[in-house]
């Protein structure tokens, strides 16, 4: 780096400093509570004060001729010294420093100082920073079961103390903000390894963890991926856990890769439940389902363990009324007011309002 005081002096002409600026200067003199220095054409300064106090620790290992750089915060003080900052001129080229690793994208190790729910904490250069959950690498992402807050802070907790090597997300000096990524760092070899599958691909893979929300499978040259628990089974699964466990060798399709994310499905790859169900199932047809679940929207009902059919909250009028009509886990019998197998949808009505209504009912098996 440049020295800022060369900046000062252009073309052998000496101009004056202002506050703010950063300068460079050699110690040549230790008291007990200040420190001076040698500007050169531009004088002598001097750290005291407050400013020398909360420079105390790094100034006590210096000695007579170290250089270093400060910021001018005062032009000249009682006794004719410009007023020098340590630390303010520490953070300030600690930031610019942070400021070029984030233009280049260079990767450096943090050490992690303390964990809380939403990620690790770590100190940059003295300066606070922050890696959240969501960009700690594969490898390292809590894979929780039901996304327990209390055990991803345990999981966390373990980072305490180690570097990881890590690249600058964003930065705010004004605001004092410092956001790291360690998955960033391996972003473009992952997008250059996935040029190599695209949608339709079926893969043999690993579970690597099993969460709420569904599961992570390793795949190829160490990629991971996600199922998603709407893509485990075609019958509804509540918990993934009873589909998929740590470890499980398994073959999946990928069904969607975004720059350095992929998608893949397990019940692509089984025989899909909705291909053949007009063979046994039509429009008008009375139907025995159980209610799975309520939602604001309607109830959904299972008509077999992999077909659910939706019972439209405009069947009943208000969700209140649709509640003291059903409850979840009992089974009851509805028509069927329309069928359509390619979009996977059946809609229904509850049977006891269809007889209200002179509708002629029938039993269908299966």
């Amino acid at each position: 780096m440049n020295s800022p005081t060369k900046e000062i002096v252009k073309n052998n002409v000496v101009r004056s400093p202002r506050v703010g600026e950063i300068i460079e200067g050699k110690i040549i003199s230790k008291e007990r509570s200040s420190v001076y220095l040698d500007l050169g054409p531009l004088g002598a300064g001097i750290i005291y004060g407050r400013e020398y106090q909360e420079a105390k620790q790094i100034l006590k290992d210096l000695k007579s001729g170290d250089s270093l750089f400060t910021k001018v915060v005062d032009l000249e003080n009682d006794d004719g010294y410009l007023e020098l900052s340590l630390n303010q001129a520490g953070e300030e080229l600690a930031w610019d420093l942070l400021r070029q690793k984030k233009e280049t994208g260079e990767t450096f190790n943090a050490k992690i100082i303390s964990a809380n729910k939403g990620g690790l904490l770590a100190e940059v250069s003295r300066i606070s920073a922050f890696l959240p959950v969501s960009q700690l690498s594969p490898e390292h992402y809590p894979r929780v079961e039901g996304g327990d807050s209390s055990k991803i802070l345990r999981e966390l907790q373990k980072f305490v103390g180690e570097e990881l090597a890590v690249t600058i997300l964003d930065l705010s000096p004004k605001e004092g903000k410092l956001i790291l990524s360690e998955k960033a760092k391996g972003l473009e070899k992952i997008k250059e390894s996935l040029k190599a599958y695209k949608v339709g691909d079926v893969v043999d893979g690993e579970i690597t963890g099993v969460v709420d929300f569904g599961a992570f499978i390793r795949f190829g040259d160490n990629l991971e991926g996600l199922i998603h628990i709407s893509e485990l089974d075609w019958s509804m699964v509540r918990n993934p856990a009873d589909f998929v466990t740590i470890g499980e060798k398994v073959q999946a399709k990928i069904i969607e890769v975004t720059d350095d994310r992929v998608s893949l499905s397990l019940k692509a790859l089984k025989k899909d439940p909705w291909d053949d169900i007009s063979e046994n199932y039509k429009k008008g047809d009375i139907v025995k389902g159980k209610a799975t679940k309520l939602n604001p929207f309607g109830a959904f009902i299972q008509i077999t363990p992999k077909i659910q059919g939706l019972c439209h909250i405009s069947e009943f009028g208000t969700a209140q009324k649709m509640e003291e009509k059903l409850k979840e886990g009992n089974s009851y019998d509805f028509q069927i007011l329309s069928l359509e197998p390619k979009e996977h949808r059946m809609s229904l009505k509850l049977s006891e309002q269809i007889s209200a209504h002179g509708v002629e009912e029938k039993q269908i098996d299966g």
